[in-house]
């Protein structure tokens, strides 16, 4: 039997939002619109797969 190893291709990431400068973690595939917890500006909507990110990326969480 064959056994493919798969990588994890979920993410979480670190954001600032560009209105407030809060800092917030996000998952890559979002399903749901991802507000900020303070002004409520939209840092991610769903779009397919992957989550449009309109937030800057601070860093990536493994």
């Amino acid at each position: 039997m064959v056994r493919l190893n798969r990588e994890n291709r979920s993410r979480f990431y670190r954001v600032k939002c560009p209105d407030c400068e809060n800092e917030q973690v996000i998952f890559g595939k979002a399903s749901t619109v991802v507000d900020c917890i303070v002004c409520g500006k939209v840092l991610a909507e769903p779009a397919g797969g992957k989550a449009r990110i309109t937030a800057e990326i601070l860093s990536e969480i493994e």
